[in-house]
């Protein structure tokens, strides 16, 4: 058995969001390092504030100022950091309690250790050197000794502020295609499309899953399918993607390979974008070097008839 393959993955997108009145003016407070809460019917102060309250659901629009001075409630230590967070050395995360508040931030405390760091402990915020209107303007907090600090008596009303952000969403991880999909991978860097087939309902299924999808019963069989196969359905792509070297429009397909229970995904080439069809006959057209088809291109057989991959849509 090959050995099962593994490979580093990236998912990561820029998330823009737009900003309400009480979101924004936090925000744009702490670019100007003003640190706002909200206070709720009944006299809590929340930080970070929020637009309806967490108990009621009512709708709360009166913002406080509270101190850049505050208390940990609870903390733990990050002895690795990860790319992106507040701080590159070791450090604790904690829940700050700010002086006049009735909730706690999370955050980032520079700490030497975690001898340094205890539940109670006094600190305050380290604001940022460039501040842009987002949570990274606290740059983290510190240990502080001093009286609490005194808020400045902000209305919460800017000429300038900030009403809208991008943030950055990203998951690293390290994904393993498992036994199946590794013969698979395998066998395409061969030029061959494999398949396993259920011991039970007989359908091929390519990829592979290592399990029928249908019966839930674990499949070992292999079957060659292909080369050739019928576009089932398809789509015209009219948005170019990013980092993509392929000019719009062009046509993606599910492609039933002769043989195969289960209609997989390519593109398709070799004929004007508005001259595919269902029922077309293709076959795929490998790169030097390629490990996989970069398209699938009419094999110039008559249509198949739809009776023969209804079932495959």
């Amino acid at each position: 058995m090959p050995a099962v393959l593994k490979a580093p993955l990236i998912v990561e997108f820029p998330f823009t969001r737009s900003l309400g009145p009480v979101q924004s003016a936090f925000l744009t407070g702490l670019r100007d390092r003003v640190v706002l809460g909200v206070k709720t019917g009944d006299g809590r102060t929340l930080v970070p504030p929020v637009e309806y309250d967490p108990v009621t659901a009512e709708e709360i629009r009166d913002l406080v100022e509270v101190a850049p001075t505050g208390t940990v409630t609870t903390w733990a230590w990050n002895h690795e950091p990860r790319r992106g967070q507040p701080l590159s050395e070791p450090f604790a995360w904690v829940l700050v309690r700010l002086d006049g508040a009735d909730t706690a931030l999370l955050h980032a405390l520079d700490a030497p250790g975690p001898d340094a760091v205890r539940t109670g402990m006094r600190v305050r915020v380290r604001w940022a050197e460039d501040r842009v209107g987002a949570i990274t303007d606290i740059a983290c907090f510190e240990p502080y000794d001093g009286d609490p600090a005194e808020p400045t008596g902000h209305s919460g009303e800017f000429e300038d502020p900030v009403t809208g952000i991008v943030a950055a969403a990203r998951l690293d991880y390290v994904y393993s295609p498992g036994r199946a999909q590794t013969a698979y991978i395998k066998a395409l860097s061969e030029r061959r499309n494999v398949g396993e087939r259920c011991p039970s309902c007989r359908k091929v299924y390519v990829p592979p899953r290592g399990a029928c999808p249908t019966c839930g019963l674990a499949t070992s069989e292999q079957v060659e399918v292909g080369p050739g196969g019928t576009v089932t359905t398809f789509c015209i792509v009219n948005i170019k993607a990013k980092n993509l070297d392929i000019e719009v429009p062009y046509v993606y397909g599910h492609i039933a390979l002769d043989g195969a229970g289960l209609a997989l995904h390519g593109r398709i080439g070799g004929i004007p974008y508005d001259q595919v069809r269902m029922g077309l006959r293709v076959e795929p057209v490998w790169t030097e070097g390629g490990r996989y088809p970069d398209h699938y291109r009419p094999t110039g057989e008559p249509d198949a008839d739809y009776e023969t991959y209804k079932e495959l849509l």
